[in-house]
């Protein structure tokens, strides 16, 4: 009997471990991962993976994207879809530093938390401090497409931040924003009228005190993914889930743990699915948002 196989494509000089832990939870036999994996050379590893196992060999081997970089991710996920032959075809899962998944179940526990709130993501809108990296830019990509009036911050250049905010709109049809906020003057004027907060900025950096957060007239709700101390945004521990700010009771926080649990059962479902699917499937952020979803609907 033939075992399961995961191909792991990573153009960065090392695999990550978390991402080799979460597909050996998953139920994978064997992973093989490959690191400093060039754009040019990702057909031809596809085309490799999909012949040498025969129509149904191919059931039981899949590829997972990783790295740093979304618009690569995706499009060596898309070039993966090129090489397949049917019926020589397997499925491909891309999550770059975890970042598809991150954001993902990070603006599912937001949206949730609004609906204690009455509100939606359509009637929002939201701020992704951090916004220029991974994490940032997949969340503030899947807040728009689900509605909410999204800008991506970055803390040292406006013009950085537009040119990201151009690239994935051009890329995804959303309707993201460029701001700069790295003066506290410029934060709060940012968050004067904003109602949700993303933090996904580096890990152990404060980007919000709770001094700032007394300047956001409408926050709803506030959600940080660093569980690193200090937390990104002032008064949120990491294992909040909707739960208000001590020094602003209306403020709802999402902590980075409680987010964690939610991108921990994510990657494993959408891992699974992989070894479980008769037609191959090919996954990203806006898969891994369709089940972050179907998380809470099941609850």
């Amino acid at each position: 009997m033939k075992r399961s196989i995961l191909h792991m494509l990573d153009p960065m000089p090392n695999n990550s471990p978390f991402d080799v832990n979460m597909a050996v939870d998953a139920g994978f036999d064997i992973l093989m991962p490959y690191a400093n994996v060039k754009f040019d050379s990702v057909y031809g590893l596809t085309q490799d993976a999909i012949f040498s196992r025969g129509p149904k060999g191919v059931k039981k081997t899949a590829l997972f994207i990783g790295g740093r970089d979304m618009g690569l991710a995706m499009d060596m996920l898309e070039t993966t879809k090129q090489a397949m032959v049917p019926p020589f075809e397997i499925s491909v899962f891309a999550d770059p530093s975890g970042a598809f998944t991150t954001a993902a179940a990070l603006v599912a526990c937001v949206e949730e938390t609004l609906k204690q709130q009455g509100k939606s993501l359509n009637t929002c809108k939201a701020l992704v401090f951090g916004g220029t990296g991974p994490v940032g830019i997949a969340t503030g990509v899947i807040a728009s497409l689900a509605g909410a009036e999204t800008s991506l911050v970055d803390h040292l250049s406006l013009a950085g931040a537009q040119d990201v905010a151009r690239e994935y709109n051009r890329r995804f049809s959303s309707k993201l924003t460029g701001e700069k906020a790295g003066s506290f003057a410029e934060k709060a004027a940012l968050i004067a009228d904003a109602d949700i907060i993303f933090c996904t900025a580096k890990a152990g950096i404060q980007v919000l005190s709770t001094e700032l957060l007394m300047q956001a007239k409408n926050l709803k709700v506030a959600g940080d993914v660093n569980a690193v101390p200090p937390v990104g945004i002032e008064g949120i521990d990491p294992q909040d889930f909707a739960v208000p700010l001590s020094a602003q009771p209306n403020i709802l926080g999402v902590g980075a743990l409680a987010v964690g649990n939610i991108k921990y059962q994510l990657q494993q479902t959408l891992l699974r699915s992989m070894l479980k699917t008769s037609t191959p499937v090919y996954l990203d952020f806006r898969d891994a948002f369709t089940q972050a979803r179907a998380i809470f609907q099941h609850k």
